[in-house]
């Protein structure tokens, strides 16, 4: 193994073990060139992780071997690093990392962080979320495509409501949108912002896009995981690296690209130089934090005059108040 090197992050001096280790064999890429890739995106990472209580997705031996999400501080965190207490469903706490400085971002790929999980709150408020986060899933028999579809039918949807989103690729076949908010509802009622927003995709395009929990109801159809928005559910942040064998990167975009664009238009070799061309193309998202009060308000109506009210949790969440029955449909009728 080479030498480590010493990578100079604003006024941080931070240290990289085994640069020389290929962590894409397909690419050839190396934990150098993650930690390269990190510098060159830093102002935009570092935005997307600013302040957040952040889980890392570790890869200590490339996408090839094990993985683990890390979501307690490592005992080794520099004094400089803070933390958040967060608070899991089970009513457990942990202490997980909150980056203010890019230094933070190359450290965790030092440990063979590839994905940045944030959570939607930021460290002095972690209990009230200041991000709609919306999942467009495929589902088998969809695509990429289908995917984008429904991200350009959501936009003018949201803008409806009062709610401006910015999209960007998960790095994978999916899409995800992020409304900015401002931080006054609960993770109960932000998740309920996205199970209505979903509802009313749904019934404009019931044969392309479902909020079905079960995936036996779901079909060939785009499925709008609404549970991402749950306590201690998280996605994928802007410009986070993905296990992908080709090192593809989770990329926000403007609007006008959306219909073009390709997952695998943005990894750790052409990334670089869009950024270098365009900066963060997100840099403004925060400016201008939207209201829930209209979307909730229709989660009203839908429950009063539909009678839709909650949608099942994940496994892993305690029962709650409203929630129907966990039961899987096929299940439910043997019974």
């Amino acid at each position: 193994m080479a030498q480590a090197r010493q990578l100079t992050v604003g006024e941080r001096t931070v240290r990289l073990s085994n640069p020389d280790k290929v962590y894409f064999p397909e690419r050839g890429f190396t934990k150098l060139d993650v930690a390269s890739y990190y510098l060159s995106v830093a102002g935009g990472a570092l935005r997307a992780l600013y302040d957040r209580p952040t889980t890392l997705e570790r890869f200590p031996d490339g996408v090839t071997g094990e993985s683990f999400f890390q979501k307690r501080a490592p005992n080794n965190l520099p004094e400089w690093i803070p933390t958040a207490r967060i608070s899991f469903p089970s009513g457990r706490h942990a202490d997980e990392i909150c980056p203010t400085e890019a230094a933070a971002v190359v450290w965790a790929a030092n440990l063979g962080c590839l994905t940045f999980h944030p959570w939607p709150v930021r460290r002095g408020d972690t209990e009230h979320p200041d991000e709609l986060r919306i999942d467009l899933d495929p589902q088998p028999g969809t695509d990429y495509e289908d995917a984008q579809w429904a991200a350009r039918e959501l936009r003018p949807l949201l803008a409806e409501l009062g709610l401006h989103s910015w999209p960007k690729t998960s790095g994978g076949r999916g899409l995800h949108l992020f409304v900015p908010i401002e931080p006054e509802w609960t993770f109960t009622q932000v998740r309920r912002a996205a199970i209505t927003v979903g509802r009313e995709l749904e019934a404009r395009a019931p044969e392309r896009v479902t909020t079905a929990w079960w995936k036996e109801e779901r079909g060939a159809r785009i499925f709008l995981d609404y549970n991402q928005t749950a306590r201690d559910r998280t996605i994928a942040s802007a410009y986070s690296v993905r296990p992908h064998p080709r090192g593809q990167v989770s990329a926000p975009l403007r609007w006008e690209e959306v219909e073009d664009a390709r997952p695998q238009d943005f990894d750790l070799a052409t990334m670089p130089e869009r950024y270098a061309e365009l900066g963060d193309v997100h840099a403004g998202m925060d400016e201008h934090p939207c209201r829930l009060d209209a979307v909730l308000e229709l989660a009203d109506r839908h429950e009063r005059d539909q009678g839709l009210g909650d949608l099942p949790y994940p496994p892993d969440h305690p029962k709650m108040a409203g929630e129907p029955k966990r039961v899987q449909p096929s299940r439910a009728k043997d019974r």
